[in-house]
């Protein structure tokens, strides 16, 4: 997408950081609002991440203008908000592809380029990755300088709140910026908050400070009173006294939108010694009216025209497995008044709008605290109450200690509804949902299904709710295939697969060819199905992972030649291994094909893209399946 000159006239003069730091401070304000331009058209057409970016034009220009990147380090959290610093990081004509198979990454990414200091995606990473950094920095001693970007969302995990606490503790120079477009204390921003933020961050202010300290630090009693007046004076004014006592030296709010004024305090900061914490006042979707009203769904959008006030709708088509859960939840707390439903700052991506809604009372949102999510969980469960923690695949990993300590080993009744299963597609490497069929295998205790259709997800969360124990219940993203959903709920048997296709007459079968049965865990029991006529196979749609159906695994092998387990996870240490596991605990030598995700992170693109790309469609199960018999 080469750039149209006669459109972006400032923005043609800045490629890179190095051609951007050329332009007059004058050209900084065009500059802005062409980026902003060029950002809205090029998401409108790829698709992606949008209202995070609109927020912070102004940041970004002003970082890159001030630092000397790539020498200075930027550390972005998450990325969403990374867009605009793409644009300038020399991958603007790339833009396009941003999110599709081979294209650019959906966030800051260390093997695209040489500006992306941390590969990311998951929040509240940055300010450990930039105090590492920092501290580094130091011992190097070439005055390099490290910046670390949060978000307000991101800035309530326990990992953020432990790396400030350490970074006060080592007192390593650093900048941490709180980019802020959701509290309460936005009328804090002013003229006056510019001025104070000027004055606290300039050598006066910061001379006459060391200084005062110094002269009165052998009279404990006035050095006290002068800390004291001083956060004082600031507290008037200043909501940062809890940054303070983290050992921070406490600037803000001021107006993030003001490129100008961003300029001077950052470049008065930059020579500040110690951690630095800068306040910045955002609006998300900056701009763009449409996302500036509504910023949770422009946070990604499809493709989409700039000129409608309004997304395209998606064509109601079979609902999504997330829809299914939030229905099922409404359903269920009607029923059940102990049902706590729990997520990790995750309601709308789990389908909870409405059951939050319906039903406030029961349901919690605990911000980007995965661990808390899991033990607040267990804590309910103690107390009698039926707790449901709602959480991505991906995100789950990051409260695995939880899972095992303060649930597994108690055996508490806590449900895990596990979305994002498998692969996410254009989320890429940091969000496949990989690994969870492997990292809960292991744990005593567990319970964990794997539906092939939307209905036996239904049937399954409902069983799950009513297990006097742990349990998980896991599903991909995306729609489910068109079967009808049963509205009354019954629960499962525990551990009992069922055969869905049976091989035409096992006993009469050609005595050459090699009889198959294939063992499916999931939503890819259509396409085993469709591969399963070129071979006369019998399918099995699995269920359970944990306890696996040893019987029917045991039938099955004493009645086929090979056996194939399919399963939308990484093969190592999967379902499969467990059918592995059982043959070898009972003496069976049977031949198993593993069929599921490689050992290796998978790259973005399209789910279908992926499933046909390792195999894992119709064709592609066939063909590994021919290709194992041969």
């Amino acid at each position: 997408m080469t750039l149209d000159i006669s459109k972006y006239p400032t923005l043609a003069l800045a490629n890179t950081p190095d051609e951007l730091r050329l332009l007059p401070k004058e050209s900084l304000l065009p500059l802005c609002d062409e980026l902003r331009t060029y950002l809205l058209n090029s998401v409108s057409q790829s698709s992606g991440h949008l209202a995070s970016g609109l927020g912070t034009v102004e940041l970004t220009v002003a970082l890159h203008y001030v630092y000397n990147t790539p020498f200075d380090q930027l550390v972005w959290d998450v990325g969403h908000q990374a867009y605009p610093h793409k644009i300038l990081t020399g991958r603007r004509e790339r833009m396009p592809t941003i999110r599709q198979k081979d294209g650019l990454h959906p966030f800051p990414w260390r093997d695209e380029s040489e500006y992306d200091t941390l590969s990311v995606g998951h929040s509240s990473t940055s300010i450990s990755a930039a105090l590492g950094m920092a501290i580094s920095a130091q011992k190097e001693g070439k005055d390099r300088k490290v910046v670390s970007v949060i978000g307000d969302g991101a800035i309530t995990a326990g990992m953020a709140f432990e790396a400030m606490n350490h970074a006060g503790d080592v007192h390593s120079d650093m900048l941490v910026i709180l980019n802020d477009n959701e509290m309460s204390i936005s009328e804090n921003v002013g003229a006056l908050n510019n001025h104070l933020a000027q004055l606290l961050t300039g050598n006066f202010y910061t001379s006459i400070r060391e200084g005062g300290k110094k002269v009165l630090s052998n009279v404990p009693p006035i050095k006290e009173l002068v800390r004291r007046t001083e956060e004082h004076l600031k507290g008037m004014v200043v909501p940062g006294t809890m940054f303070e006592e983290l050992g921070f030296n406490y600037i803000g709010p001021v107006d993030g939108h003001d490129v100008k004024e961003l300029v001077k305090t950052l470049k008065n900061m930059r020579g500040l010694k110690g951690p630095q914490f800068l306040h910045v006042m955002t609006k998300k979707g900056k701009g763009y009216e449409p996302a500036e009203k509504d910023p949770i769904g422009y946070h990604g959008v499809p493709k989409f025209d700039p000129q409608e006030s309004s997304l395209p709708k998606s064509s109601g088509g079979k609902p999504t497995f997330s829809k299914i859960f939030g229905d099922f939840l409404c359903d269920m707390a009607a029923q059940d008044p102990k049902l706590m439903a729990i997520t990790p700052a995750m309601r709308e991506g789990s389908g909870m709008v409405r059951f939050s809604k319906e039903f406030p009372e029961q349901y919690f949102d605990v911000a980007i605290a995965e661990q808390h999510a899991v033990t607040l969980a267990s804590g309910m469960a103690i107390a009698g109450q039926h707790p449901i923690v709602a959480i991505y695949s991906t995100f789950l990993q990051r409260g695995y200690d939880q899972l095992i300590h303060d649930v597994a080993i108690m055996n508490l009744p806590v449900m895990f509804a596990i979305d994002r299963a498998g692969l996410v597609g254009a989320d890429g490497q940091t969000h496949q949902g990989a690994f969870d069929l492997s990292f809960m295998r292991c744990i005593p205790n567990m319970v964990i299904m794997a539906p092939s259709d939307e209905n036996e997800c239904r049937q399954m969360l409902y069983t799950g709710h009513q297990h006097q124990g742990p349990s998980a219940v896991r599903y991909p993203r995306g729609s489910g295939c068109g079967v009808e959903i049963e509205k009354d709920m019954l629960a499962l048997e525990i551990g009992k697969g069922r055969t869905v296709r049976e091989a035409l007459d096992i006993d009469s079968q050609n005595t050459e060819s090699q009889k198959v049965a294939i063992l499916s865990f999931g939503t890819f029991l259509p396409e085993a199905l469709k591969a399963a006529e070129a071979f006369d196979a019998t399918v099995a749609d699995m269920r359970f992972v944990k306890p696996l159906d040893e019987e029917l695994v045991l039938k099955l092998a004493a009645e086929h030649d090979v056996l194939v387990t399919l399963e939308e996870n990484v093969i190592a240490g999967g379902a499969g291994s467990g059918v592995i596991e059982l043959l070898m605990q009972r003496k069976q030598i049977k031949p198993v094909l593993q069929l599921g995700l490689p050992d290796k992170f998978v790259h973005q693109g399209t789910q279908e893209e992926l499933y046909a790309e390792l195999g894992l469609d119709a064709a592609g199960i066939e063909k590994q399946i021919t290709a194992y018999l041969d």
